[in-house]
């Protein structure tokens, strides 16, 4: 008796290591998920606005090199990153990249033909029924405030058009993975399980989805958020 129930156990372990090994994606996140609720107190708002299936974009504005971990946790579906190929090629990051499909863009100027080969990718992510998301501002905020949306959303969807589900991030500005106080990465955590919230907003029909509109639905979002994240802040003359 022992003997088969030692063998079921193996079998059990052996099964799931090879789903595992075929499909890592979703363990990841859930340690992903543990990882961010450690070190953050963390409040989600609208996930269920990402659909159970089929494609679509997820944008987000971005505060700190810490975003996308807390988007790929809370997000019940995994997500396809666009990224910069620098951080996407970090000697200690790059396997993890690897195995979330992550999808690495680096400037024509420095490397011709990579912006083509990205939107490629991303186009057969969206036509595969994945979920794509980015960060429009294209850069880390300076400043702590929501910035320009840039074009490449709108190619995007010229190509695939699909619903975009607009995200608001509050709390990470003043983490050492920001650029408040000096360049992010270069200064020691200061503050643990500091309050982080992220709200998603109702899907926009891509006919719908305009770069100007989609920045002013982010702005209300990350207010919103910062509502519970940052109420100092909010409360604090100015």
């Amino acid at each position: 008796m022992t003997f088969v129930l030692y063998g079921l156990l193996g079998s059990l372990f052996l099964a799931g290591s090879w789903r595992v090994a075929r499909k890592p994606r979703p363990l990841i996140r859930f340690f992903i998920f543990l990882l961010v609720h450690c070190c953050y107190r963390l409040r989600l708002r609208g996930r269920h606005h990402i659909p159970a299936k089929g494609p679509a974009v997820v944008v987000c504005n971005h505060v700190s090199f810490m975003d996308a971990l807390v988007m790929g946790g809370a997000s019940p579906r995994p997500l396809r990153f666009l990224m910069d190929r620098p951080i996407y090629e970090s000697p200690w990051l790059n396997w993890l990249f690897r195995l979330v499909g992550a999808i690495p863009v680096e400037s024509d100027r420095r490397d011709p033909g990579s912006v083509r080969r990205a939107l490629e990718e991303v186009s057969r992510a969206l036509r595969s029924g994945e979920v794509v998301m980015l960060f429009p501002e294209g850069r880390l905020t300076p400043d702590g405030e929501v910035h320009t949306f840039r074009r490449g959303l709108e190619t995007i969807l010229a190509r695939d058009p699909v619903p975009v589900i607009p995200a608001g991030l509050a709390g990470l500005w003043g983490s050492w993975t920001s650029h408040r106080g000096g360049q992010a990465l270069t200064k020691r955590p200061r503050r643990f399980r500091a309050r982080v919230a992220l709200y998603f907003g109702e899907p926009i029909p891509p006919r719908l989805a305009r770069r100007d509109r989609l920045e002013t639905r982010v702005r209300a979002l990350k207010a919103e958020a910062d509502g519970w994240a940052c109420p100092h802040d909010i409360a604090a003359p100015r």
